[in-house]
């Protein structure tokens, strides 16, 4: 029995394979438009997955960037504020010196005064700088309130002392931003690791014009003072164990412990030099002490050695908080290279990934343009052949 195709049955199939081709085409279009040859799962399934995989790689690697961009700007606005901090305390050393000096007219120490005041006011607001976000800058995460707020002339921290932690890139993190308490609240004073200051009572006429060490390995961070009485001295600990003691003579050095005090002038019976370990206090509070050595009167001769001893002191200070802040700007340095590192390194794997997606996925654009001509004259013959077969009828036959 011969098999028969029936006119219905030739229609179909002619449609049949015009949608074929017409699929074929259309798909080729559409890789064409969108360059790309995997335009869904079952194109090929296993690049797909591995398509997938890579893009939540490359996903990630952009919210590394993002994280990185932000703590960047931080870091830079902190990098700025430290400088200008730096600035205004050798500005401020400056007056120090100036001040302390007997030629000064009263109208001259009002001008170094509001200068001083005008660098406190400065430092108060470098404490509530923004992030450009509208946050606090150097607040911690309680970063919605200035942290540094003045009561009575005291100004306090009323932030937190966290330091956020931002993933730059896997098992790599950067701390934005350094708490305000730790750049403006607890910095060192004296020479960084000791304090040598003269007592407040002191009557005599004794002034400090150096210490430093002799030989550190003798320091043992106890609490020491050296007293004056009937033209010698004597060092005693916390305990009133006597240390050492001599004959006083003036610009010779008293050793403590390895640490040396070198004083001028004449103390009184009773005059006190307190030596031990450096205390932390606030920028502000260094800032008030040089304002009040500034105010103080420089007569008579026992008021301008206290003066003196206050200018010492506050000059220490303020080179102290000045290494301090070098010692900050190194740390932001740091993250700042540790941030530029990891954006090569981020920058690199994007273009590897970006590369194996587009070897995975992206259309060979000479292929595709080739195969669209076939597709369009295998459809273009495929409609013809149709109209054929449409045209083809028994009576066609017949005649």
């Amino acid at each position: 029995m011969s098999g028969r195709i029936s006119t219905l049955g030739m229609h179909l199939l002619a449609v049949s394979q015009m949608q074929a081709r017409q699929v074929e085409l259309s798909k080729t279009q559409q890789q064409l438009a969108t360059m790309r040859r995997v335009l869904v799962g079952r194109d090929d399934p296993i690049a797909a997955g591995v398509a997938t995989a890579l893009e939540r790689a490359r996903a990630e690697h952009e919210r590394y960037g993002t994280n990185a961009d932000l703590a960047e700007t931080r870091l830079q606005l902190e990098e700025t504020a430290l400088v200008s901090l730096g600035d205004r305390l050798v500005r401020m050393r400056e007056i120090a010196i100036q001040a302390n000096n007997a030629t000064h007219t009263a109208d001259s120490r009002r001008a170094l005064l509001a200068e001083l005041r005008e660098h406190r006011r400065a430092l108060v607001a470098l404490g509530n700088a923004s992030d450009g976000q509208g946050r606090f800058l150097f607040a911690g995460t309680a970063d919605g309130s200035a942290p540094f707020v003045e009561t009575g002339g005291a100004v306090s921290y009323v932030g937190d002392q966290t330091r956020r932690q931002v993933e730059v890139a896997p098992e790599v993190t950067v701390v934005d931003s350094d708490p305000g308490s730790e750049i403006f609240m607890r910095v060192r004073t004296g020479d960084g690791q000791v304090a040598a200051r003269a007592a407040a009572a002191n009557t005599g006429t004794a002034v400090l014009r150096s210490t430093g060490f002799v030989d550190a390995s003798q320091w043992d961070g106890g609490q020491y003072r050296i007293e004056f009485a009937g033209g010698n001295y004597q060092v005693l600990d916390a305990a009133n164990t006597l240390v050492a003691s001599g004959a006083y003579a003036s610009g010779q050095a008293i050793v403590v412990r390895g640490y040396q005090v070198t004083l001028e002038g004449a103390p009184a019976d009773g005059d006190r030099i307190d030596v031990g370990p450096a205390p932390a206090r606030s920028l502000f509070e260094t800032v008030d002490a040089l304002i009040a050595a500034v105010q103080m009167a420089d007569t008579p001769a026992s008021t301008q050695a206290a003066q003196q001893n206050a200018f010492y002191a506050a000059i220490q200070d303020l080179d102290t908080a000045s290494d301090h802040v070098v010692d900050l700007r190194s740390s932001v340095g740091a993250r700042l290279a540790t941030l530029e590192a990891s954006e090569e390194e981020r920058n690199a794997q994007i273009v590897s990934l970006k590369a194996t997606l587009s070897e995975l996925r992206d259309l060979d654009y000479a292929e595709a343009t080739s195969r669209l001509a076939r597709e369009s004259a295998a459809l273009e013959a495929a409609r013809l052949s149709y109209m054929r077969i449409q045209s083809l009828s028994l009576f066609s036959m017949l005649r």
